[in-house]
Order: C-alpha cells, then structure tokens, then sequence
C-alpha cells in the first residue's frame, strides 16, 4: 500500500497512540536517571533486559537454524539505528540540552520522514502531507511555549541539540526500512512474529551498542565531570524495567504495527504527540492543572494528522 494512500482507522489511530505516551514517560525517566548512570550505558541496560524478556517469547529466531542468519546485514541494521542509536542519542541529549529544546528537535520528525521518503523511496511530498507537517510542528510549539511566542527567543542551541536531530534522522531511516523492505530482504515468519523480528533487531542492537557503551566507560575519565558515574538502587532498577517494558517491548511492538498499517509519514505525526504527553505528565507531576494551551496545540497536533492521513 501507498504510504500517500494508506487510511488511517480508529483502530489504527489508537494503536499510534501508544507509542508517543510510552516514550513521553521515556524521556521524563531518561531525564530523571541523567546523574545516576552514563547514557549510552542507561541505553545499553534498557535493551539487556527487554532482549532477556523477549527470549520466551521468539527465543527461535536467533537459534542455529534461524532463517535470519542469511538476512543478518539487514537486521544488523535496524538494530543499529533501533536498538544501538536513536535512545542513546535521545539519553546524550539530555545530558546537555534542555527538555523545550529537545522535543522541539524530535517534533522535525515529520519532516525527516518525508525528506527521507523522497530521497531514498521515490515517494512524492504532497501538498496535503507539507501542510499537515505545518500543523504538527505548530501544535508542538504552541505546548512547549505555553502559548507565548516570546519563550522561543530564548532558545539556546547546544550540543544535545544536534545529537537530537541525529536522533530524529535515525528514527525517520528505521521506519522507512521497516514500512519498505527490499524483496525477499527479510523471512517471512520471522516478519509474521512480532517478538521473533524484535528480538532478532535487539540480538543486533546489543552488539553494537555494548561496542559504544565500552567507548563510553573509556572515555568517561576524561570528561569535565570525570569518574564512572553509576549509582545502583531501586530508582535505577525501576527506571530500568519501565523503559525495557513500556518504551521498548509495547512501544515497539505498537509502532511497528501501525507503520506497517499507514506508513511511516502518518505514523511520524503521531510522534509529535509525545511532547504534548511529556508536557501533560510534567504537569500532574507537578501539580499543574492543564491550560488552554494544551487544548490548542493538541487540536493542530491532531489536525495535522487528520490532514496528512486523508485521501
């Protein structure tokens, strides 16, 4: 199916829903635990334990005879940009960066997406889709900046921000690789089972992301804030079971399904929800009732998915 064709149900809307709420709680966790342990280290454990909570579940798919073996580059890959990168480059982020400025970064997704489809898939940058990537970046703009225009002056650029925009550009190339797989690029029933292909891209993942992680600790000495930094407890370990759980098994598995379903351009809209969720979270957490504001920037975020998605 067109990823400019594809129809977006309730169902599907639903299932793209899931994702952006599980990742806002991703990046308040990511922020909490920035002193508690090295990012790429952080990142390295999350998927340790999502790959160990998988095993029951697809354990078959990295077995001897696994059909994977003779498609292993292209599940290198994913797991490359899924598992190793893009959650490593959103925890660097927010060592250096402030929260407006990375969710203001990670709301280009849509852009990535539609810059990437054109480039590398041949796919056509409607009108419909620009106009709703407007919306959506509006929306996201009008909840970060609580309504008033004035806040974005006060932006500073620094190094978290461009390893957010690293970030959105590795998270745009793996869904275009999962909604448009080369011909015969990947067996069929491992692609049938969601647990035997995810466990497959975190088998992948963790080789290359325990290489970064080694790099970390190398470099970790030479920082400006020097030593190991690693401060086991049960903060850290519930920390550690939500983003292994939520962010990455049902997050996953839940994008996934809905790329599959509408492509990643629609899909790449619903991402621009989780600031609006990270902002509503903040908010309870703090004992913030919503404002207007919110209601504002949720009708254009919406908008723009309703705008981009029709036919």
């Amino acid at each position: 199916m067109s990823d400019t064709t594809a129809r977006l149900t309730p169902a599907t809307a639903a299932l793209l829903l899931v994702p952006p709420l599980l990742w806002a709680g991703n990046a308040i966790v990511g922020r909490l635990m920035q002193g508690s342990i090295p990012p790429v280290t952080f990142n390295f454990l999350r998927w340790l334990l999502a790959f160990v909570l998988l095993l029951p579940l697809g354990a078959w798919a990295i077995g001897p005879r696994s059909p994977i073996w003779a498609h292993w580059r292209r599940f290198a890959l994913l797991g490359l940009l899924s598992v190793a990168l893009y959650n490593a480059l959103q925890y660097m982020a927010l060592k250096t960066s402030t929260p407006i400025n990375v969710t203001l970064v990670a709301a280009s997704m849509p852009v990535w997406m539609l810059l990437l489809g054109r480039v590398f898939y041949g796919v056509a940058v409607t009108r419909r889709a620009a106009l709703g990537a407007l919306f959506s970046l509006a929306g996201v703009v009008v909840v970060l900046t609580r309504g008033d225009w004035h806040q974005l002056r006060a932006l500073q650029l620094v190094p978290g921000d461009a390893w957010m925009v690293a970030a959105s550009i590795t998270w745009a190339g793996y869904s275009w690789m999962l909604a448009r797989p080369a011909p015969d690029s990947e067996p069929a029933e491992v692609r049938r089972d969601w647990a035997a292909f995810l466990l497959a891209q975190v088998a992948f993942g963790l080789l290359s992301s325990s290489v970064m992680t080694a790099g970390e600790w190398a470099l970790l000495p030479t920082l400006p804030e020097g030593g190991h930094h690693l401060r086991w407890g049960w903060p850290l370990a519930l920390a550690l079971l939500y983003v292994a759980v939520g962010p990455s098994l049902l997050a996953y598995r839940a994008w996934g399904a809905g790329v599959a379903r509408v492509g990643p351009t629609t899909a790449g809209f619903f991402s621009n929800l989780t600031p609006l969720f990270a902002a509503l979270m903040s908010a309870t957490l703090l004992g913030e009732p919503p404002h207007l504001y919110h209601l504002a920037g949720f009708v254009l975020i919406v908008g723009g998915i309703l705008v981009s998605s029709r036919r």
